[in-house]
């Protein structure tokens, strides 16, 4: 009984933050596709950010979905490979956000690390000029890497209880297809974040350093939208951090432990998901700027909430 209280406080919290990451995609698709039709073509950031936010509104939904599904079928009405196309539609869009994130973080390290190492230069340069193809190779990679969990996944009925809403491996190829799931959709593109932080970190280092000389450290370096890129960036690592720990402690009470934690991980997945949008818009000057404005007109025309407008940067003209 308690756990049923707790699934469905859980499937409550998720609905809220599901509405707010489908707003945010939902507004970097509209800003992007107006950057479309006014340039008549997608820069690769637009590309890779669209797919990202396409990703994250349809793993929501079907998050949400699964679970609104889940706490329904009480007797499990829901066909047992029915729900399992759904489990493992949904892990497949969890890896393919989670990689897109880390191409992001890989295509901005690149572009704002002016002397990258020689080595791999050539191959940096072909990769950001075949974005598109990247992401259908992330795609496909993604969907091919979880559908042989259904042979080597099962269901853990053993007990007097049977669990609709888990997958729990009973045996040493399921325990094995785990592992090799966690390292491919969670530790491997956090080292490549990781990578790319760290890259951009010292890249700023450097350039902070070479624009104190140039001015003799009379005033600060002023890095304008790039700055805001790497905030970005920090930002977006940063979450994933501790997003993939949280994914950890849940992968294995959920492995070792057996627990059934299924509405857990959707909801640090939602969270994460809701905040790495908020965080993309804020990446973009016009984007962020265009919201804060939205939000003030909208918090304007209720004088009881006039308070929490949000102040708006006016850029003066120049002399």
């Amino acid at each position: 009984m308690l756990e049923n209280v707790t699934n469905f406080a859980i499937w409550m919290v998720v609905g809220f933050v599901a509405i707010l990451t489908i707003f945010c995609n939902l507004y970097i698709l509209l800003m992007n596709l107006g950057s479309y039709h006014k340039n008549h073509h997608f820069q690769p950031s637009e590309i890779i950010i669209t797919v990202l936010s396409v990703t994250n509104i349809v793993y929501q939904i079907l998050t949400y979905l699964w679970m609104t599904m889940d706490l329904l079928s009480v007797t499990c009405l829901i066909d047992c490979l029915f729900n399992t196309l759904i489990m493992l539609l949904i892990n497949s869009l969890r890896c393919t956000l989670v990689w897109t994130t880390a191409f992001l973080s890989f295509f901005y390290s690149t572009k704002l690390v002016i002397e990258p190492i020689h080595c791999y230069t050539k191959i940096q340069e072909g990769i950001l000029k075949h974005a598109p193809t990247v992401l259908l190779v992330i795609v496909f990679f993604s969907f091919a890497s979880c559908f042989p969990a259904m042979l080597v996944l099962s269901r853990n009925n053993q007990t007097g209880s049977y669990d609709c809403s888990t997958m729990i491996s009973n045996e040493t190829p399921g325990l094995i297809y785990v592992g090799f799931y966690t390292a491919i959709s969670v530790i491997i593109p956090g080292l490549i974040m990781m990578k790319s932080s760290i890259s951009i970190t010292v890249h700023l280092a450097i350039h902070m350093y070479h624009m104190k000389a140039n001015t003799n450290g009379f005033h600060g370096p002023k890095l304008g939208s790039e700055m805001r890129v790497i905030r970005m960036i920090m930002a977006l690592v940063v979450v994933y951090l501790f997003f993939l720990i949280a994914d950890l402690v849940v992968l294995y009470r959920s492995t070792i432990n057996r627990d059934n934690l299924s509405y857990t991980t959707g909801l640090v997945s939602s969270i994460y998901t809701s905040t790495s949008s908020f965080i993309l818009i804020y990446g973009k000057k016009a984007h962020w700027k265009e919201l804060i404005l939205i939000y003030n007109q909208f918090v304007g025309e209720y004088p009881c909430i006039r308070c929490m407008r949000c102040p708006e940067k006016k850029v003066s003209p120049p002399h």
